[in-house]
């Protein structure tokens, strides 16, 4: 195929002609200024599907540089993930470890605690003046006088001794008896022994149940006990717990 361009008179004709032998020539008219405008049409529609290209290729390494970077910040994160999931598992760990310190801390308090007041509770008790006053075994002849006096024969050889734990607060001349000696419990309970033995405490001096206070001989056998609860005279009688 053959194309032939004459120009006459700024006006363009294309001859078309085939290889064919009877073939006829087609002729087109065409002006310049069309011509140029198809150009330049041409060049828009060339230039718009450049940009296009352009425009589309830039946008896809924008998405994979964004698909990248998005890719790398997930990453982080479930590293970051990763990272916080064993730190909570190492303080879950460290929470039940203080969790069972603290519950084995609670039952040493409480056994502390127990103790602590099965120890005042012992030492309230032996406090209390509910002990006979003398070793071995006596005969109680009586309950006299407005201080309520309980007086004992006790057997050759025996020990007046203090009834409960306290502090001897006197050691006094006793008209009748020889000695008296007053031991203040610390509960309100005071106990007077009167006695004309040998005295072997001395004011101040810090005694417990059992402890010797008088010895007795043969001279000195009658005993005088009283006992006195915030500062009113009681019957002995009533607090002495007396076995066998």
């Amino acid at each position: 195929m053959e194309r032939q361009i004459q120009k006459t008179h700024k006006t363009l004709f294309f001859t078309v002609t085939s290889d064919a032998e009877n073939a006829e020539a087609k002729q087109f008219r065409i002006s310049s200024r069309m011509l140029w405008v198809f150009v330049l049409l041409i060049c828009i529609l060339i230039g718009a599907l450049i940009g296009f290209v352009c425009y589309e290729s830039k946008a896809i390494k924008d998405r994979k540089a964004y698909l990248t970077m998005h890719s790398q910040e997930m990453e982080k994160l479930e590293q970051e993930r990763t990272v916080l999931e064993q730190k909570n598992i190492a303080l879950e760990s460290e929470v039940a470890e203080k969790d069972e310190l603290i519950y084995v801390l609670s039952e040493a308090v409480n056994q502390k605690t127990q103790m602590e007041n099965q120890l005042t509770e012992q030492i309230e008790k032996q406090a209390i003046p509910t002990e006979f006053p003398l070793t071995g075994s006596a005969t109680m002849e009586e309950v006299s006088g407005e201080n309520l006096t309980c007086v004992f024969l006790a057997t050759e050889g025996a020990m007046v001794i203090a009834t409960a734990n306290g502090i001897v607060t006197a050691v006094n001349n006793d008209v009748e008896y020889g000695y008296n000696v007053w031991v203040d419990h610390g509960n309100g309970y005071v106990t007077i022994y009167r006695n004309a033995g040998e005295v072997k405490v001395k004011q101040g001096e810090a005694v417990t149940a059992g402890t010797t206070l008088i010895l007795t001989d043969e001279n000195s056998r009658k005993l005088g006990y009283q006992m006195m609860k915030n500062n009113e005279y009681i019957d002995p009688m009533e607090m002495i717990e007396i076995s066998g």
